[in-house]
């Protein structure tokens, strides 16, 4: 049994160059997982950041144990972070969301130098997602600070700008296909998760 054993750990513990989860990461079924229980999460709306910091723990978790998501870990690490302050959070997406609705609606109406301001709206509210993103994938202390996403977004151009481009990629999923609007948390989180990672695993080796 022993001889069996130590060949999976060792083949679990192999990254590939640059590789953040392990071959041992079942990465579609667990994003599919993942992706549905946490939009159901999210339905209530304000749950949406915990609902996302609790997929980025469990991805997290799973990524440096190779062990498979399950839906009672999510579920904890769900009930864990649904506090006053965090539901409090939660109004920030939707907030964002009016505004946003409220500028290009203005945009659209004619206003003088809306030409101008249509491309800045528009990576106002790039940039607004990927600090999103980064947020829910902080871990420890600065969980869910919107301070601190900013700053790492500041930082590490690269990440964000990849965050960014899955934001984009949603929203285009979403527009043709609003059927995978239940997947989509899933990939949003493993996204977040793998750029955090990359960008602490950088600030240890600076």
């Amino acid at each position: 049994m022993t001889s069996t054993h130590v060949p999976d750990q060792a083949r679990r513990a192999r990254r590939e160059p640059g590789e953040v989860f392990g071959s041992g990461f079942t990465l579609f079924a667990d994003m599919l997982l993942v992706g549905v229980v946490t939009a159901v999460a999210c339905l209530p709306v304000v749950t949406a950041p915990a609902a996302l910091s609790a997929a980025s723990a469990v991805l997290r978790r799973s990524a440096g144990s190779g062990v498979q998501v399950k839906v009672g870990d999510l579920s904890a690490e769900l009930r864990a972070r649904l506090t006053l302050a965090t539901l409090a959070k939660g109004l920030v997406p939707p907030a964002f969301g009016v505004l946003f609705l409220l500028d290009e609606r203005l945009l659209r109406s004619g206003l003088p130098g809306a030409a101008a301001m249509a491309p800045v709206l528009l990576l106002l509210a790039l940039g607004a997602a990927a600090v999103g993103l980064r947020a829910v994938a902080l871990d420890g202390p600065h969980r869910l600070s919107g301070r601190e996403a900013l700053a790492r977004s500041l930082a590490d151009p690269r990440g964000t700008a990849l965050l960014a481009a899955a934001a984009v990629l949603a929203a285009l999923l979403l527009w043709a296909l609003p059927v995978l609007l239940p997947l989509l948390p899933g990939p949003l989180a493993f996204a977040a998760t793998a750029v955090d990672l990359r960008c602490s695993a950088h600030r240890q080796d600076g």
